[in-house]
């Protein structure tokens, strides 16, 4: 058994694939035309981490209910756990990309930790070695 996706819901595709391609340096998995439950046009969108195979299905907003989670899916709790080898260098490159850091690195008993927020407002935390 293993957790193939996540679901992110955000306001648009193409700028939510540049944050997660551009930013983070995510691939983008598959971009492929597909169909809600009644028949209309969406795009079913998948970006994954370099070496992780849990992937983020990014999940356009399709009215009123899904829009109002868009940058609060964890109801402003951090929800997402971004792991990266070299800490220092990942968030210098990413505060350089104009992600916006919401704490300043720390160093706690399972390592370094940053808050970020990712492009429709969610709170990660950016995790490294101490």
């Amino acid at each position: 058994m293993r957790l193939e996706l996540i679901t992110i819901v955000v306001d648009d595709y193409d700028r939510a694939i540049a944050f997660f391609t551009e930013v983070l340096g995510f691939h983008l998995v598959e971009d492929s035309p597909s169909f809600t439950n009644d028949g209309r046009p969406k795009r079913w969108v998948v970006v994954r981490p370099p070496g992780a195979e849990t992937g983020i299905l990014l999940a356009r907003a399709d009215g009123e209910r899904q829009a109002a989670v868009v940058g609060d899916q964890a109801a402003g709790r951090v929800g997402f756990f971004l792991r990266v080898e070299d800490f220092e260098a990942a968030h210098t490159r990413m505060t350089a990309a104009g992600v916006d850091f919401v704490s300043a690195p720390r160093t706690e008993p399972y390592g370094r930790v940053a808050v970020f927020l990712d492009i429709a407002g969610n709170r990660w935390d950016l995790l490294g070695p101490s």
